[in-house]
């Protein structure tokens, strides 16, 4: 089970994986997994615009081929994107063959100079190591917002930001069907409260 701040453990498996940015500058970093889908990503695109700041959308390879245009309209607006497999592909699911194919594969479409984060934010050791020597850039979390879960409310989803966020937090949304119904709710509030920590938002 996931929790909103990584275990120490995970952090043991996955010592070259970026965690958390620069502690000593009052920045964070907000991202957003599983799209680009029409249903999510444009209603964040407008919510970032309106408070003029930038973030990382990880995609999913065969929702950029079904939607090439919001992955167009991401890079437009300055946004970054980063690789989340072709077909949202886990790790403990394929052989480590086929996982960094899967990845090379949505890299094609994504062109993220290899900037990747595995889906579930799982991979076996093999996987890990060869992603590594394969030149890619793996990307985990200082906070999960856990906006997709169904059992937890909007209110919650602030909570968890709000109380795990800190100083070069990469904190984690999702642009899916499963979370944008609590992100109209509350990433206005999220946003406007981490400004009125004094945090800047940088991209990764």
């Amino acid at each position: 089970m996931f929790i909103e701040r990584p275990a120490t453990l995970l952090r043991r498996i996955y010592p070259q994986a970026l965690w958390r940015m620069n502690h000593r500058q009052r920045s964070v970093y907000l991202t957003f997994d599983d799209g680009p889908i029409p249903q999510a990503t444009p209603f964040i695109l407008d919510i970032l615009d309106e408070f003029g700041i930038k973030a990382t959308f990880f995609m999913v390879g065969e929702n950029a081929v079904r939607h090439p245009h919001l992955l167009d309209e991401v890079r437009r607006r300055g946004h970054r994107v980063g690789n989340h497999s072709y077909n949202h592909l886990g790790g403990f699911q394929s052989f480590s063959g086929q996982y960094i194919a899967n990845a090379r594969k949505a890299e094609d479409i994504l062109q993220t100079g290899r900037l990747f984060r595995p889906p579930h934010g799982w991979m076996s050791p093999i996987q890990y190591r060869r992603m590594l020597a394969d030149s890619w850039r793996i990307v985990m979390w200082d906070v999960l917002s856990r906006d997709y879960n169904s059992n937890v409310s909007p209110a919650q989803v602030f909570d968890n930001v709000r109380r795990y966020t800190r100083p070069g937090s990469i904190i984690t949304f999702h642009d899916s069907l499963k979370s944008i119904d609590k992100l109209r709710i509350i990433l206005p509030d999220i946003i406007t409260w981490l400004k009125s920590q004094g945090y800047d938002f940088d991209l990764l």
